[in-house]
């Protein structure tokens, strides 16, 4: 298991907390997402065998969401 944060910019809202964790969870090979607005900070946990960090920055930024 690896662990990855990413720095998210534009997230405001719960709602976007939630878009940013379910378009992760949904990812084959997450185990665990930690989204944290106040931060900008997200956390996954995932298989690195199954994932990539390149995908997990790929879902970010198709949910509509700047990486820094």
């Amino acid at each position: 298991m690896e662990t990855l944060t990413l720095k998210i910019g534009g997230m405001t809202c719960n709602h976007c907390k939630m878009k940013v964790g379910k378009a992760l969870r949904t990812m084959d090979g997450v185990e665990n997402v930690q989204v944290d607005i106040n931060t900008g900070q997200t956390t996954v946990s995932f298989d690195s065998a199954r994932l990539r960090a390149e995908d997990l920055r790929a879902v970010v930024s198709e949910a509509g969401y700047e990486l820094i």
